[in-house]
């Protein structure tokens, strides 16, 4: 049986590879497409230590038997990156949650603990290597059985209690994401994978309880099968989960002298009492509106309680305007390619009426929806 387990190690670790290759090629190639943000470089990081570095480490510590101190050094260091793996992927859900924003708590809490499972991981007796049968420095080992690693109690119980608390806050953070989102039905496949991701973990929690080799096997593979899940998601929708607490109110489009080209309304606000607020802000707005074009110090952001008002300016006479809950680079990169769009589409009617006193007829801006509708469709 052991010898079938080494086999679907070596199969499961070529094909996860190569579809690992392939995803962080995808999104590489297609950065600029997909507007690879802050997640998405998260997201690729964790994937490559996860695929390239954690699995030939962990394989090469239950493949092959260099020497005790050797493959203990292995293993060690595979613990350490499996704790770095799985907080990076506790932040992306913080990020996906408040964008750029993780609780400091929870990861001071992580941190302090990592810190002395890595501290207790020195100690000559933290870990130990158990031999079931005779092998020689060298060998590469066809049943993995054969060689089993056990944990000094108190390393065990650190290394469980970190494990424990990463899995159970991400399951918080996925449930807050759903609380939050405005696309519940894709936050429950969110929900969904936290569960199956915390899976393997459990099983390597369960190794350390009862050192048994299948265990700790099914752990690797059942991450391998995880693995493969994220990188499917990755290439076929890349910035799914990006956006999903970023929420746009309006899309507002505004000449140099304050008329109200075009306005999109995206949903319906927490607060209907805000559109008064919105309207008296951009009524101030408008003396800045008009002066904006050879102004260096621009005003690009005002805040609400419950809301930030995102303005981009163009040297054509006027400017951008996206009330949201939250200002983020991947919002700001759509505004831009908007603004462009806009500015080819309405180049003719833009420069007609660079003169403040002349009359704006806004109905030849109503073909606007369609070029926010393509512009902002991840929104949508």
């Amino acid at each position: 049986m052991y010898y079938i387990i080494t086999v679907i190690l070596i199969i499961g670790y070529s094909s996860v590879s190569a579809l690992g290759i392939y995803t962080l090629y995808f999104m590489i190639k297609n950065r600029g497409e997909i507007r690879l943000s802050i997640m998405g470089i998260l997201s690729i990081i964790t994937l490559a230590n996860a695929i390239f570095i954690y699995s030939p480490l962990f394989l090469l510590s239950i493949l092959f038997y260099y020497s005790e101190t050797a493959n203990l050094l292995l293993w060690k260091a595979t613990i350490i990156l499996g704790f770095l793996s799985i907080i990076v992927t506790s932040l992306i859900y913080s990020f996906i949650l408040e964008y750029k924003k993780a609780p400091f708590l929870p990861f001071f809490y992580f941190t302090v603990l990592s810190g002395l499972v890595i501290g207790q991981l020195f100690s000559p007796s933290a870990i130990g290597l158990v031999k079931t049968a005779s092998i020689s420095e060298g060998d590469f080992i066809w049943d993995v059985s054969q060689i089993n690693y056990t944990y000094e109690m108190i390393t065990g119980i650190l290394i469980i209690l970190l494990q424990t608390s990463l899995v159970v806050f991400l399951i918080i953070l996925s449930l807050l994401i759903h609380k939050h989102s405005r696309n519940q039905e894709i936050t429950r496949y969110l929900i969904a994978n936290s569960f199956i991701f915390s899976i393997p973990i459990l099983f390597y929690i369960f190794y350390v309880f009862i050192p048994l080799s299948f265990l700790r096997d099914f752990h690797l593979i059942l991450l391998w099968l995880n693995i493969i899940g994220v990188s499917i998601t990755l290439i076929r929708r890349p910035h799914l989960f990006l956006v999903l607490t970023n929420k746009i109110y309006y899309v507002n489009i505004y000449h140099k002298s304050g008329v109200l080209l075009y306005s999109y309304k995206f949903e319906e606000t927490e607060n209907e009492a805000d559109s008064a607020i919105w309207g008296n802000i951009l009524i101030g707005l408008n003396h800045i509106l008009s002066e904006f074009i050879n102004k260096k110090d621009q005003i690009d952001v005002l805040q609400t309680k419950k809301s930030e008002i995102v303005v981009n300016y163009d040297d054509l006479g006027f400017a951008v305007v996206v009330i949201t809950n939250q200002k983020n680079e991947i919002l700001e990169n759509l505004m831009k390619q908007f603004k462009h769009r806009f500015k080819e589409r309405y180049r003719g009617e833009l420069e007609e009426i660079q003169d403040l006193n002349k009359l704006i007829n806004v109905s030849e801006f109503q073909e606007t929806k369609e070029i926010i509708e393509e512009s902002f469709e991840m929104y949508l």
